[in-house]
């Protein structure tokens, strides 16, 4: 399969690259939502555009009222948002949220999705319980109560866990924390009795939450497929947010590689544009390399998962490792090649760096994602 866009999605893309230059530009998004200390980090007007132009639906059903799209689709919207630093809903609601939900019950989609669709809704993912991800332990659980469920425990760094309207919780209603079964996904809504929040502010100035479920009644429609075998709908959420979380760093690295390279071409030390000096000329070359591969590995494994490949887990894994380690390489030569102003909050290449740090930890680090690949490779 070839590792380039079709006509279809290459006209997906110059729309949308145009779109997110002249709407989610770093000032009037990053930089304002910022300033004013917004509580959700992010712009309700823009979400609604991204309603307006079908985005938010790409991934839903057109039987939902979405456009039935994949995730190469949904990854070259992604890629426009890390290179633009757009903070933006998308992936927790429309890729990550909007994945689970299409395992849900009618009467739960009908309740949710038209929301979404509409730009009136956000959705957050509560999966990790801990600074690190490791949803290999769940500890949070949910006990049958009547007809339905009474939810107890934490969730710790839930992005948007504060301004969604549902929070796509995973508990487990049997067996020990550490076991792969006994795990439910549950929907549950913002104004459940018994929800606390603990919000924060990350270093990308992006807003999460740490959640705190005390005896949370839910009612039976708040289940999300199947009781105690929720774990393959939870590893279809996780590789979803995991490909998105890859293909947006591959934007963060490219924008951190437009405006340094931008720099290079306008800068002069010693009558010369900087440009012109063979070592930062070799630095850039590397790091144009790093991202064309990381960009590579992406697309593959958003193909493979698209076509249902029993190969996409291990890809996505390798796309999430490479995108990151690519990513980090652009930010951190783009702030050396800017030299000292590369730290001041005046130039954007720091808000690169940030970015980088935040979605880099987001659905696993480097680290763990190299040891899945070790694992699955049957190491």
């Amino acid at each position: 399969m070839p590792l380039y866009h079709t006509d279809d999605q290459a006209m997906l893309a110059d729309t949308v690259t145009g779109f997110m230059a002249d709407e989610g530009g770093i000032k009037q998004q990053l930089r304002h939502f910022r300033d004013i200390n917004c509580q959700d980090g992010f712009g309700h007007g823009l979400w609604k555009q991204f309603a307006e132009m079908g985005l938010t639906g790409m991934l839903a059903s057109e039987a939902d009222g979405g456009l039935a799209m994949g995730h190469v689709e949904a990854g070259i919207v992604l890629k426009e948002i890390g290179r633009n630093l757009t903070p933006s809903p998308f992936l927790t609601t429309s890729v990550m949220g909007v994945t689970a939900l299409s395992d849900g019950s009618d009467d739960l989609r009908g309740r949710w999705l038209p929301g979404v669709l509409a730009g009136d809704s956000v959705l957050a993912v509560a999966v990790d319980e801990g600074p690190k991800h490791r949803p290999e332990r769940i500890a949070a659980r949910a006990e049958k109560a009547g007809n339905g469920f009474r939810l107890s425990g934490n969730k710790a760094f839930v992005v948007q866990g504060a301004s969604a309207d549902a929070i796509i919780v995973a508990a487990r209603t049997s067996g020990s924390d550490s076991d792969v079964d006994g795990i439910t996904l549950f929907a549950v809504p913002k104004d459940a009795a018994g929800i606390s929040h603990e919000n924060l502010r990350l270093v990308d100035s992006a807003m999460a939450s740490n959640i705190r479920f005390d005896n949370v009644e839910l009612d039976g429609d708040c289940v999300i497929g199947d009781v105690d075998g929720g774990r393959a709908l939870l590893n279809k959420v996780l590789n979803a947010g995991r490909i998105g979380a890859a293909a947006e760093l591959t934007g963060v690295g490219q924008g951190s590689f437009d405006v340094t390279t931008a720099y290079l071409k306008t800068r002069k030390q010693f009558g010369k544009l900087i440009g012109e000096f063979q070592a930062l000329q070799h630095r850039a070359a590397h790091c144009y390399s790093e991202l064309e591969i990381a960009a590579a590995a992406v697309i593959k494994a958003q193909q493979l998962l698209d076509g249902g490949s029993e190969k996409a887990e291990l890809m996505v894994s390798v796309a999430k490792a490479k995108a990151a380690l690519a990513c980090n390489l652009s930010v951190r030569e783009g702030v050396q090649m800017h030299g000292g102003v590369g730290m001041t909050d005046e130039y954007d290449i720091g808000l690169y760096m940030k970015r980088d740090r935040s979605l880099a930890e987001f659905m696993g680090d480097q680290y763990y994602h190299a040891e899945r690949v070790a694992q699955l490779s049957g190491y």
